[in-house]
């Protein structure tokens, strides 16, 4: 059995390691997981569609929303690396980081999680009522999620309910950027909700696959307790069902507010499928969101998304309405 497999089996290897170094201590930040507040995008952009003048957001304000959501998304990074370094020894790819790799000093690392949170929230109590709410939730996501005795990771569905939060939490923030004294419509948050749950359980399912491929299906449980409660077809069924919820809540959103956004939905639909396509690659980027970029078929997709969406947003379809009212084809 080589040193590898043996780690990622629990089994003890020899060797000492090396004392952390600062570079170790940024990097357990994952500052270059900055890519995934995109998803704050779309907040951004329905907030002045459907707002339109009504808007009383400033670009100071947004601008530090935005350093607020990425200096809080980096505390919840840091005790989750933290939290998980006794775990993560057991996954193939995240056993090389550095909270695992090295000693690290636990009063630099929350000291370092205390400072990030304190920006975070400063920066967001300076630009509105609305993104400080948001971003202390954000926040208590992150505690909830990593520390006992909640640590909602350690539960099959729940892990994947609480830690998919954070997409409309990003979306809200989002929201406030432009509008700070109202919220998104609840349908809009329920499909982001939705639609980040099918994300972190695709992620799970490609995981889960790959691990137990490689023979090291024993190392899931010790790496994450939820596998305990997890099959593969359980996580794909489950994929299934967050998927069938948010194009529910999406739709539910486009008759009330852009009847027009109706055309997006096969391009949304194929969007769902070849994600979940990914799941299946071995080593899948599924796993590593923030490597997505990589995916040109899933890019290719995304930029057909977005030119309908500009299509859609501009062009009025009025012959779209009848389609709000009840209607029967007579047939004599």
């Amino acid at each position: 059995m080589s040193d590898r497999v043996k780690e990622l089996r629990g089994v003890s290897v020899a060797g000492a390691r090396p004392v952390g170094r600062l570079r170790d201590y940024l990097a357990i930040a994952r500052f270059d997981h900055a890519t995934k507040h995109i998803f704050i995008a779309p907040g951004v952009v329905l907030a002045f569609l459907i707002q339109g003048h009504k808007t009383a957001g400033t670009v100071s304000g947004a601008a530090l929303a935005l350093v607020a959501a990425v200096a809080i998304a980096s505390a919840n990074y840091v005790v989750n690396e933290w939290m998980d370094r006794d775990f993560d020894r057991h996954h193939p790819t995240k056993s090389e980081r550095s909270a695992v790799m090295r000693v690290l000093d636990g009063r630099i690392v929350w000291t370092e999680w205390c400072a990030l949170l304190a920006v975070g929230l400063v920066c967001a109590a300076l630009s509105s009522r609305l993104c400080l709410v948001v971003s202390s939730v954000f926040a208590l996501q992150g505690v909830a999620y990593n520390v006992p005795p909640l640590r909602t990771k350690n539960l099959p569905f729940l892990d994947v309910i609480s830690e998919s939060v954070n997409n409309p939490i990003r979306f809200v923030i989002g929201w406030a950027m432009v509008d700070p004294t109202t919220l998104p419509p609840s349908s809009i948050i329920l499909a982001y909700w939705s639609g980040g749950a099918f994300l972190m359980a695709a992620k799970r399912l490609s995981e889960y696959r790959d691990i137990s491929v490689a023979g090291l299906k024993d190392a899931l449980v010790l790496y994450r307790a939820s596998f305990k409660g997890y099959t593969e077809l359980s996580l794909l069924l489950s994929c299934f069902a967050y998927a069938l919820f948010s194009m529910f809540f999406l739709a539910v959103f486009l008759i009330k507010y852009r009847i027009e956004y109706l055309f997006l939905a096969p391009v949304l639909v194929l969007l769902f499928a070849q994600y979940l396509g990914l799941t299946y690659t071995p080593g899948s980027t599924a796993q590593r969101p923030e490597r997505l970029f990589s995916e040109r078929g899933l890019m290719v997709t995304l930029v057909a998304l977005g030119a309908l969406f500009l299509l859609t947003t501009f062009v009025k379809m009025p012959f779209l309405t009848g389609l709000t009212t009840p209607s029967f084809i007579r047939l004599e």
